[in-house]
């Protein structure tokens, strides 16, 4: 399912206009990316975790030429599954 077909379900679901599901699906995404930003967790019960952890910098290697390179220090989403929602998936 991507974008526009999770905006389809929200406004048939909820009984929304595609534009107000629309806003509505963009206003929970930037609300979560906004707390992800902030090193705040976004927890939601039943569904899941979303979360940031930070990683170290480290050395690679360039597949193409085999140099050696460091790759900076960054910091991930992360995302971890509550019970209700493992159990529904399998």
């Amino acid at each position: 399912m991507n974008k526009s077909q999770l905006i389809d379900v929200v406004a048939e679901s909820a009984d929304l206009s595609r534009a107000a599901a629309d806003s509505a699906v963009n206003a929970v995404i930037q609300a979560i990316s906004d707390s992800l930003s902030n090193n705040d967790p976004v927890t939601i019960v039943g569904f899941g975790t979303f979360s940031t952890r930070d990683r170290a910098a480290r050395a690679g290697r360039n597949p193409r030429t085999g140099e050696t390179i460091q790759i900076a220090a960054s910091t991930l989403p992360v995302f971890k599954a509550g019970k209700a929602l493992k159990d529904a998936v399998g």
